[in-house]
């Protein structure tokens, strides 16, 4: 009856859990665009993410699939089949977002400060519109 419980119970948490799915084609794409630019961000590492993964639950709770990840502790040895990929996939999915946050911080404080040399006179309108299209082009990451 304990077993039947536990199933019952893992079952539950990964279908409320989720899983950590890979990033698709257009997200790779970016991804090897912003890291062609050294933009990218490295919060997580994917080989940590998948080493970790042969432990039990590892490499979901780095990737912070908290509810895979007992999942996997409870089917732990057979969890390592797809935890390692789990695991670095959600290391790359990680990376990825923090990457498009930084690169969207990055434009928004540049244009910002465009902005309050336009406003304080600093630059013409024709000069602030080459400068504008300078910083779209230096933030373009998905090339």
């Amino acid at each position: 009856m304990s077993l039947l419980r536990n199933l019952v119970a893992a079952t539950c948490i990964a279908l409320t859990a989720g899983c950590a799915n890979g990033l698709n084609s257009a997200q790779e794409s970016e991804l090897a665009g912003l890291r062609a630019n050294n933009l990218a961000v490295q919060e997580k590492s994917p080989g940590l993410a998948a080493a970790l993964g042969l432990l039990p639950g590892g490499g979901s709770f780095y990737g912070r699939s908290y509810g895979l990840g007992v999942v996997n502790l409870l089917f732990w040895p057979i969890s390592i089949l797809w935890d390692p990929i789990s695991g670095y996939n959600a290391a790359e999915s990680i990376n990825y977002q923090a990457s498009k946050a930084r690169v969207a911080s990055l434009k928004r404080r540049d244009m910002e400060e465009l902005d309050t040399q336009l406003a304080s006179d600093q630059i013409s309108m024709k000069q602030y519109s080459l400068e504008r299209s300078k910083i779209s082009h230096k933030y373009a990451y998905d090339l």
